[in-house]
């Protein structure tokens, strides 16, 4: 039966409910209260969807029967206490996009790691023949590609965001990599709320599907002790001492699954600490999905990851120049302190997010030689590591960034832009950042060739 579908926002996740739901009969109505991107109003027009941009018209939105709600939308907007007062089901897109499959989901959530893990899984499955697709907070939205073809499985990249508009959301696989502070804002500053929200992706979940998760991670291993888990659980861990039956022992990868084996992180793409969880998430929800190990093994050796995430730009006179511009909160610079032995000219800073720097005081003062702050307001940074660090400068030049590196950095060292801040002091968003670092690298690199010739 036709009902009238109202999405907020018309972003990639609220054009894809959009069209989706067109597909699917219902009278639909798209509501942003910002201007709409030319190729989404486009998407909408020829499709023959109504909408509306700068404004949210309660008369028009508050006549549903279901309300899809971009997760970008706080509960805080005015329309949103409106729909919740009327009573109207408000669901996600991923949600709504669920309902529509009979594709068997692998989901992914955790505060970092979620995007490499994500296409990770995808690659393996997808360089294995499957019949996959790439969908969530990564590549297009999950109603889109339900909307485009049959797809035998869906690899969704979910944000604690999206899984509050879950209800009846059941991934065949869940993988929950870690939780940390983060968007606490949205959950009025309680990690407990923030906790519960990333805990949906197995509300709906039963005991023949599987739960991978790092057991490591503290406040995942006290939620696990508290809650009833009925999804089959698999536990990771980075300690050969652990019970669990995925660990690392100090050399290899150990998978304990239906059958037993083993992986080096070099026969990886991917480095670091925080790799190898990612790794061996992707790995066991490949292989528990019926990836042949053959496959899996091939597969490891050709992924490429997304930019911004450890991605090694250039090596100028012996130093590597790695762009980790991802990285805007403290511990995804734990991970990436730690993914390397050689000394590190760090390059942090930006719009502080109420961060704890104390967490990185072994790492700065055994790793560390330099730290370039790069930001409009440093004087946080340079306080928490200056009694830590022999060498502190500052920049708000990208270019002239380069130049104090390589200035810092002899041959054989690492410079590692790794900010643990926001980046809308000096950039539009943290892929502005590190596009900016990398070709301010890259144009550093031609001249030093051009020099030598």
């Amino acid at each position: 039966m036709s009902e009238r579908i109202v999405i907020l926002g018309a972003g990639e996740s609220g054009t894809g409910a959009a069209l989706l739901a067109k597909v699917k009969a219902h009278d639909v109505f798209v509501s942003d209260q910002a201007p709409i991107k030319e190729r989404y109003k486009g998407e909408l027009t020829t499709h023959n969807i109504a909408f509306e941009e700068g404004q949210h018209t309660a008369e028009k939105i508050l006549s549903a029967q279901l309300i899809i709600k971009s997760p970008g939308i706080t509960d805080k907007a005015e329309i949103v206490k409106k729909i919740k007062a009327s009573g109207i089901p408000m669901i996600d897109e991923i949600e709504f996009a669920s309902l529509h499959t009979k594709g068997r989901i692998i989901a992914i959530t955790g505060t970092n790691g979620k995007t490499t893990t994500t296409l990770l899984t995808y690659h393996l499955m997808k360089s294995a023949g499957l019949n996959v697709a790439l969908a969530g907070n990564v590549g297009f939205s999950m109603a889109r590609q339900v909307v485009e073809k049959n797809y035998d499985w869906f690899v969704v990249e979910v944000s604690s965001f999206q899984l509050d508009g879950t209800k009846t959301f059941s991934p065949q696989v869940a993988i929950l990599l870690n939780i940390t502070p983060d968007h606490l804002d949205r959950y009025s500053y309680s990690m407990q709320e923030y906790t519960n929200s990333k805990f949906r992706i197995i509300q709906n979940m039963g005991a023949s599907q599987h739960f991978i998760y790092c057991e490591d991670d503290a406040t995942i291993h006290n939620e696990i002790k508290n809650r009833k888990v009925i999804p089959t659980q698999i536990s990771m861990s980075l300690h050969s001492s652990s019970t669990a039956p995925v660990f690392f022992d100090g050399e290899k990868m150990k998978f304990q699954l239906n059958d037993i084996f083993n992986i080096s992180q070099s026969e990886t793409t991917l480095r670091g600490p925080h790799n190898l969880i990612n790794t061996m998430a992707a790995v066991s929800a490949a292989y528990l999905e019926g990836v042949s190990l053959e496959s899996i093994r091939a597969g490891l050796k050709t992924f490429k990851n997304a930019p911004h995430r450890l991605e090694s730009v250039a090596t100028i006179d012996g130093v590597e120049f790695v762009n980790d511009s991802k990285a805007t909160n403290v511990d995804a610079v734990v991970y990436a302190l730690g993914s390397f032995d050689k000394p590190i000219v760090w390059i942090a800073g930006g719009v502080d997010k109420g961060n704890d720097y104390s967490q990185l005081t072994d790492l700065v003062r055994d790793k560390v030689k330099a730290l370039i702050c790069l930001g409009v307001d440093n004087a946080k940074l340079k306080d928490a590591f200056r009694p830590f660090v022999a060498s502190i400068s500052e920049t708000q030049n990208v270019k002239d960034l380069v130049s104090k590196a390589l200035e810092e950095a002899a041959s054989g060292d690492v410079v590692l832009l790794s900010p643990a801040c926001a980046s809308f002091d000096l950039f539009r968003n943290y892929e502005d950042r590190g596009d900016q670092f990398r070709k301010a690298v890259l144009d550093r690199k031609e001249t030093a060739e051009e020099t030598k010739k």
